[in-house]
């Protein structure tokens, strides 16, 4: 098998190689992309509307996020000429989701990401034998009494042809493809799983969907183990009656783990090298719904920009914008896009830090979303949302609307998000429920709460809520005048006792 490996690097060399070398010469590759993608823009209705004429003036163009766009995109996707090929969708920074729509062009920049990566591990990579891979994007889940929509298959992410050479490798549940309910998707996934003795590679998104897997295979090793009796050997199904499982034994070719592994993330990454002490867990960098912004890379020990797919440009603490050649190693800043599909000068949400160079190109760290975003396995629920979603829970509920309110991200003893509140007239495990359907308005939190990586909401009320949290705050180095209440802490903590069990705090009198 490792000569038909062999072959298909053969095959993404190409591509590879003509993305090594526009590194040596990033200036240049980001000056061609970018008249490319102002011509493009120059035919489109969004365009034309700008009244700009040369590239000289690109920064005239507005800096925008998707509010400001989506109107464009409702009539008929007027920032591209380019036929749409589907819309998908993502968690929106003041709305329930957005819809990015998707161009050939922008499915080729993904093409261009995966073939690149793929190659390096090839090459660079822990030696592959068998190839197979278990690759989880976005399973179609379906909550009681939903009715699909979208896009139906992940892989129409890729073009047709990398999609007929990864087949005989894929190693994918029944129905993966189709909508399905949470219950019936893990199920499946999970026997699966335990059926690919020689899966080599899983490419995940966070690595708290692994974790949720591995957790009910535990939970329910008993009924698995009877289900596959005939399907499993003697020595897997012997592992599988250990109150402890091995899960490299389980998975003994098991290579590699593709998963995010930065800002809150790190620290489940930490967990799961604790089950595969031996595989590699290599961070995915900058990958989002709207566009492949870097690429790992074992060759350049970091996280390389896709120059050639996406015009960079990063914004400074002091609102300055510098491009991809002008970054200094070290300095901290926020992206800002434009990519094939259609998106230009779009505010991402996402901070960077430049690490060191590969070859004249600078590396770039993810150091997490913006302040105003929380983040703990990809559900992104921003500060905006959050204040319409607690506006619509003072209204269905009659609250009070004058209650202080804060929504806080904990992370144990399963990531979740408690509100705080300082007056509730209402049963607070009602409150709750109201308060996590809400929520799953969000497109990525519904999706976490689907597929297990989030717990449901819970609700806190106590009358002396404001004074707790300026102590917490105190207790970490805030100065007491310098402690704002917003209406969502985007810097996870423990626990919530950690907040109301705090041994250095006496209430206000």
């Amino acid at each position: 098998m490792d000569w038909l490996i062999r072959g298909f690097g053969s095959l993404l060399a190409p591509t590879a190689k003509r993305f090594y070398k526009t590194l040596s010469q990033p200036q240049a590759t980001q000056q061609t992309l970018q008249n490319a993608l102002f011509q493009q823009l120059m035919q489109s209705k969004y365009g034309k509307s700008l009244g700009i004429k040369s590239v000289d003036d690109w920064h005239k163009i507005p800096i925008v996020t998707y509010g400001d766009l989506q109107p464009w995109i409702e009539d008929n996707n007027s920032l591209n000429t380019a036929p749409v090929l589907f819309y998908e969708k993502t968690s929106g920074s003041s709305g329930p989701a957005k819809q990015i729509p998707y161009t050939r062009a922008l499915r080729k920049s993904f093409n261009t990401l995966f073939c690149v990566w793929a190659h390096d591990l090839i090459v660079n990579g822990p030696g592959f034998e068998t190839g197979n891979v278990y690759m989880c994007i976005s399973p179609k889940l379906l909550a009681p009494g939903e009715t699909p929509e979208g896009v139906q298959d992940d892989s129409e992410y890729l073009d047709l042809w990398l999609r007929w050479l990864l087949k005989p490798f894929l190693v994918s549940p029944p129905d993966a493809h189709k909508p399905q309910t949470p219950e019936v998707f893990q199920a499946n996934l999970c026997k699966t799983l335990l059926l690919a003795e020689n899966l080599e590679t899983i490419s995940i998104w966070s690595p708290s969907f692994l974790k949720v897997q591995l957790d009910y295979i535990h939970t329910h090793r008993v009924a698995l183990r009877s289900q596959l009796t005939h399907q499993l050997s003697p020595a897997r199904s012997h592992l599988l009656s250990q109150e402890t499982i091995n899960w490299e034994a389980l998975w003994p070719k098991l290579k590699l783990i593709s998963c995010w592994d930065s800002a809150l993330a790190a620290d489940q990454v930490s967990a799961l090298q604790n089950h595969f002490p031996h595989t590699l867990i290599q961070g995915k960098g900058l990958l989002a719904t709207e566009a492949p912004m870097t690429v790992p890379l074992l060759g350049a020990n970091g996280c390389v920009p896709m120059l050639t797919e996406v015009f960079f440009e990063f914004e400074d603490a002091a609102g300055a914008i510098h491009l991809l050649h002008e970054l200094e190693l070290g300095h901290t800043y926020s992206v800002i896009i434009s990519q094939k599909g259609g998106l230009y000068r779009y505010r991402m949400g996402d901070r960077i830090q430049p690490t060191h160079y590969y070859q004249s190109t600078p590396c770039l760290r993810f150091l997490g979303r913006s302040h105003s975003t929380s983040d703990m396995v990809g559900e992104k629920l921003t500060l905006t949302f959050v204040s319409q979603t607690l506006t619509q829970l003072e209204t269905q509920l009659d609250l009070p609307d004058n209650a202080f309110k804060c929504l806080v991200p904990c992370l144990s003893p399963q990531p979740h998000y408690s509100l705080f509140i300082d007056h509730i007239s209402r049963c607070e495990t009602h409150t709750a429920q109201v308060l996590d359907q809400l929520l799953c308005q969000s497109f990525h939190y519904r999706q976490a709460r689907l597929l297990g990586q989030l717990q449901p909401a819970r609700i806190y009320a106590s009358s002396d809520i404001p004074q707790r949290l300026m102590h917490y705050h105190y207790q970490h180095g805030k100065r007491l005048g310098d402690v704002k209440y917003p209406h969502l802490l985007t810097t996870a903590i423990h626990t919530a006792e950690t907040l109301l069990s705090n041994p250095h705090y006496s209430p206000l009198r």
